[in-house]
C-alpha cells in the first residue's frame, strides 16, 4: 500500500440546529451526497461516527460544529467530486446554512497510504494553515502542493526507525 493520500478536513458551523427547517435542505441531501462522494472516482476513505456524521457530533463538541474528514487519491479527484458534481449547489449554497468561519475552514494535506488523521492532527493542521499560510504541512486548493516524492517517505521512515 505504497504511496500518499489526500487528506481533507473542513469544518463549520450551522446557522440554526440540524433538525431546524431551516437547516432541512442540507440535512435532507447529507446521505445523498456523502454516498455521491464515496462512489467518486479517487474516493479512499470517510471518518464516520460520532463527531463526523453531522447528525451524530461528539459529546464534548458544540452540536452546532459539523466537521468532515476524508481521503481522496489526489487534489484533482476531490476537487472532480466537490466542483463538478451536484455537491457544488451545497458548496454554493453554504451560506443559507452555515455561520462565516474567521479563519480558513478547510485544509490539505498528504498522509501515507493506510494512515489515518485523527481529529487533534486534524485541527492542528488546520491550525497551522491558519498561522503559517500554505506549506507543505497544510494547504489550500489554491496552492496544491503535490504528494511527497518517495524519498522523502524513505527518509523519513529510516530517521524515525529505533
Amino acid at each position: 500500500m505504497a504511496g500518499w493520500r489526500l487528506a481533507q478536513y473542513n469544518v463549520t458551523t450551522l446557522r440554526a440546529p440540524l433538525d431546524a427547517p431551516e437547516s432541512a435542505p442540507f440535512r435532507e441531501a447529507l446521505d445523498h451526497i456523502n454516498a455521491l462522494a464515496e462512489a467518486s472516482p479517487g474516493f479512499v476513505w470517510r471518518a464516520k461516527g460520532e463527531g463526523f456524521d453531522s447528525a451524530t457530533p461528539a459529546a464534548d463538541q458544540n452540536p452546532l460544529y459539523i466537521v468532515n474528514l476524508s481521503l481522496w487519491e489526489s487534489a484533482e479527484a476531490l476537487a472532480a467530486f466537490a466542483y463538478r458534481t451536484e455537491h457544488r449547489e451545497y458548496v454554493r449554497r453554504r451560506l443559507e446554512w452555515f455561520e462565516e468561519h474567521p479563519g480558513p475552514s478547510f485544509v490539505l494535506w498528504w498522509v501515507p497510504a493506510g494512515e489515518i488523521p485523527t481529529g487533534e492532527d486534524c485541527e492542528a493542521r488546520l491550525a497551522h494553515l491558519a498561522t503559517h499560510g500554505p506549506t507543505g504541512h497544510a494547504f489550500d486548493f489554491r496552492s496544491r502542493i503535490p504528494a511527497p516524492a518517495l524519498e522523502t517517505a524513505v527518509k523519513s521512515a529510516y530517521e524515525a526507525a529505533p
